[in-house]
Order: structure tokens, then C-alpha cells, then sequence
């Protein structure tokens, strides 16, 4: 299937590892120019050099940090000055640490805030004008199943994140005019190197190695396994497509069933 994407720019952040990665380099084999960034110099070049070998893309490498406004600022600029615009956006930044309530601090929050829910919002006021000026754009924020099913221990993710499926909805219907989509995916439990983290603290609480961590998360889910990075990566790529370009609004899990209630 030919998704629309050929020279299409996409800019994916926090792309050094794991899900944002996994969305750059399936963008990149539908055709796509992809700017990456992350906070790490070495860690963001070696990933745009493995992304473009795999798939013979051009791939751009920046250092941007999520959290701060200049820094995606100069990001977005650098990219419509060396690239022309920005198509295709993808959302994307490292999840707030556990925490109960009474352990959290307010500077844990304030930076949960910028983080999760102010990166989102910067990242997208300052590419959504190009594409209005181009009447096309998607837009595309990879959230998490904590958004839709809170997870005790991830209280900072569980009362932060669904913000971002109020604000993917409402930018979904006021932009729909312009042809610009904005759809958000809650990724379920996904070997990432975060999820990996995660897995071995609770591993540790609960008295269990990683391994036998691993293979009881497994069971409560219905497809009996884990996802790997890639799978939610090709959801993204799809959400960028022609062929979505009916998909707006949408909070679309990717999680193997895990997820309880009705969405």
C-alpha cells in the first residue's frame, strides 16, 4: 500500500530510542524526509545514520530539548529552513517517573506538565500554521493507555496525559477545515528501554526477577504478549497517510487488548 508519504517532511521528537524512533524510521520507509531530535548529541546522530542505512531516507538529526520553548523553536525554524515545511508531526517525550501522591513534590509536577502535556502544545502551535498555509498536515501525539486507563504507580502520566486527548480533539475539529488531521495513540505495555525500566522496579517490589515479571505482565494481555516499538510506529505512519485522512480525533489504543472499559 502506498501511504501518500514520498518527500513528505516529518519531524519526530524524542527519536533516539524507543517509540519515537520506532515512528521515524516507518515514516521513513513510506518515503518520508524525517528530522529527529532528542537532548543527546551522539544518541540522536547514531539514530538518524541507522534510520537512513535501513531505508535510504534523508534523515536530519537536531538537538532539541522537549521541554524548552527556544529550543523547539529553533528547532521548527532549522527544519522549514534547510527542508521547506513541516507535513507531518509527531509528538513524542520520555514519560514522568512513578510516584505516589504524597511522595511527588510540586517541581515534580511543574516538570511532568512541561514534559508531557507543554512540549505537545509548543511542538504543535509552531508547525500548525505551515500546514494551514498548505491546507495539509497531520498531526500526531503518542500518548499512552495511562491516558484512557490509569495506572496507579504512574499517577503524574495518569493525571497528565488525558489533557492531551482533550487537546487532540479539539484541534481535530477546529483545524478539520484546512485538511489537517490530529489523532493521538495510547500505546499498551511495549518493550521500550522505559517500559524495560519500569518492568525491573516493579520486578523488584514484587520480589520477582525480570524475566518472570515479564511473563506475568504477559498474561493479562489478551494478545498473550508484549508490543514491540515497530507496531506502534506503523500506526503512526498510517495515522500520516492519505489513507487516514478520515481519521480525525481519534485517541486510538494500541495495547493487545489490555485495556478494560469501553472507548
Amino acid at each position: 500500500m502506498n501511504f501518500g508519504l514520498n518527500g513528505k517532511i516529518a519531524l519526530v521528537a524524542a527519536a533516539s530510542q524507543g517509540l519515537g524512533k520506532a515512528a521515524a524510521l516507518s515514516l521513513a520507509r513510506e518515503g518520508a524526509r524525517v528530522v529527529v531530535c532528542s537532548r543527546r548529541e551522539q544518541e540522536i546522530a547514531a539514530a538518524a545514520r541507522e534510520i537512513a542505512t535501513d531505508t535510504g531516507a534523508e534523515v536530519l538529526p537536531m538537538v532539541a530539548d522537549v521541554t524548552n520553548a527556544g529550543d523547539i523553536r529553533r528547532m521548527v525554524a532549522e527544519t522549514v529552513k534547510r527542508l521547506g515545511t513541516v507535513h507531518v508531526l509527531v509528538n513524542n517525550a520520555g514519560g514522568p517517573p512513578a510516584g505516589g501522591l504524597m511522595d511527588l513534590s510540586d517541581a515534580d509536577w511543574e516538570k511532568a506538565h512541561q514534559l508531557t502535556l507543554m512540549s505537545t502544545v509548543r511542538l504543535t502551535r509552531e508547525v500548525l500554521p505551515r500546514m494551514v498555509a498548505q491546507h495539509w498536515g497531520r498531526i500526531i501525539t503518542i500518548v499512552s493507555i495511562s491516558a484512557k486507563q490509569p495506572i496507579p504507580e504512574l499517577l503524574l502520566s495518569s493525571a497528565i496525559r488525558p489533557g492531551i486527548l482533550g487537546l487532540t480533539r479539539i484541534l481535530a475539529t477546529q483545524y478539520a477545515k484546512d485538511n489537517i488531521t490530529v489523532n493521538a495513540i495510547c500505546p499498551g505495555n511495549v518493550l521500550t528501554k522505559r517500559q524495560e525500566e519500569l518492568s525491573r522496579a516493579r520486578a523488584a517490589d514484587r520480589h520477582m526477577s525480570f524475566e518472570e515479571y515479564l511473563t506475568d505482565s504477559a498474561r493479562a494481555i489478551p494478545a498473550g504478549r508484549l508490543g514491540r516499538p515497530e507496531e506502534i510506529g506503523d500506526v503512526a505512519a498510517f495515522l500520516a497517510s492519505e489513507q487516514a485522512s478520515y481519521i480525525n480525533g481519534e485517541s486510538l489504543l494500541v495495547d493487545g487488548g489490555l485495556a478494560k472499559g469501553i472507548h
